[in-house]
């Protein structure tokens, strides 16, 4: 009790202070009583005094001197902060925008389900490639679901694909010219514009990239998305994708930008470029932000063995981006055969669509 009425005093002293220094009454440069004078005028303590002018200094209001006391700040300077802190904020209104057919219980069920059983995990710093637990359930997806095989060791996981791609640059390099489809997905354009690397955009057709333009080169590195690339929504042929695998060999390096090729359809998946090229010369990107939701900001770049030691020195010391909880719940989703069943449901879906 006796603190909570000491704490009410010296803030009472505080505030009558504060009033005059802000209406005028003390003015720029005037000095205050002594800590002493003022105890006896306002019938409190000096400890009291002593903590309310304290917070007038912490704040700016007065300034002490040494040997002299106590004087008073800019008054013009207090003015403006004054009005600063009466503005008003607007606040946002909620972002609307749309949902996708995730069974969100499902997921809610997962996430409380490793709550329950992985307690103190979740509060360790995940290692800067993921989490072990997440990289070996989606090499183990990737295997069984879509024929691709690869180390654990080389998934890199990161907070979605633009993130994937900025790091990519920082793996192959700045002076690197990269050569992206023509149209194709904006964030590809600005995400290496933002990188400071050059870029060759290269003309779209029917099956992917003109074989002209290929041949034309100019560019060391090529980012492709085989399956419905978007805005142009073009699949390239087996062909083409071994007319890729033919310009890698020979000049560089293929990102793979395989976004949405879990809902392909109909029929069984596309072999992948990664599959295809052994992962030598093709550094994978996926996301699964179509798969799941757009709010799932968690996405994995299947790096090459001979690119692990430059991955190393350029990213090696940062840390990794996606929560260690969403890490521990998705490889828990994947690995219980959650996730598969629902690619399956809405391959179904997507199927039910195309035949109407």
């Amino acid at each position: 009790m006796y603190n909570q009425m000491e704490e009410k005093k010296y803030l009472d002293v505080y505030k009558k202070i504060k009033n005059k220094i802000t209406e005028g009454e003390l003015k720029k440069g005037e000095k205050l009583p002594s800590k002493r004078v003022t105890a006896e005028k306002e019938n409190v303590s000096v400890i009291t005094v002593e903590k309310a002018y304290g917070m007038l200094i912490d704040e700016g209001y007065i300034m002490p001197r040494e040997r002299s006391g106590y004087f008073v700040s800019d008054i013009e300077v207090l003015k403006e902060r004054e009005e600063e802190s009466e503005k008003s904020i607007t606040y946002l209104s909620e972002e609307t925008g749309e949902i996708s057919e995730f069974e969100y219980s499902l997921w809610f069920k997962t996430v409380r389900k490793v709550l329950s059983e992985k307690g103190e995990l979740l509060f360790r710093k995940a290692p800067g490639r993921g989490c072990a637990v997440l990289r070996n359930a989606i090499a183990s997806y990737l295997l069984r679901y879509r024929g691709i095989f690869t180390s654990p060791e080389n998934i890199i996981i990161g907070s979605g694909a633009e993130q994937l791609y900025a790091s990519a640059v920082k793996v192959l390099g700045r002076d690197k010219i990269y050569g992206i489809e023509n149209p194709s997905y904006s964030q590809i354009e600005a995400v290496y514009r933002g990188e400071g690397v050059k870029i060759k955009k290269l003309k779209m057709g029917n099956d992917g990239i003109r074989s002209d333009e290929l041949v034309k080169g100019g560019f060391d590195v090529l980012h492709v998305t085989p399956f419905r690339s978007y805005p142009s929504n073009v699949t390239t042929s087996a062909g083409k994708r071994y007319e890729y695998l033919s310009w890698a060999s020979k000049k560089g390096f293929i990102i793979e930008d395989d976004f949405g090729s879990e809902f392909f359809a109909p029929g069984a998946s596309r072999e992948t470029l990664y599959s295809m090229n052994k992962g030598k010369n093709v550094l994978y990107i996926n996301t699964f932000s179509k798969s799941l939701s757009p709010s799932m900001r968690i996405g994995y770049m299947i790096l090459p063995d001979s690119l692990s030691d430059k991955y190393e020195k350029h990213l090696g010391a940062f840390s990794c981006s996606v929560p260690v909880l969403d890490q521990y719940v998705l490889s828990e989703f994947i690995e219980s055969g959650s996730f598969e069943r629902h690619v399956n449901r809405m391959r179904r879906k997507l199927n039910k669509d195309l035949t109407k």
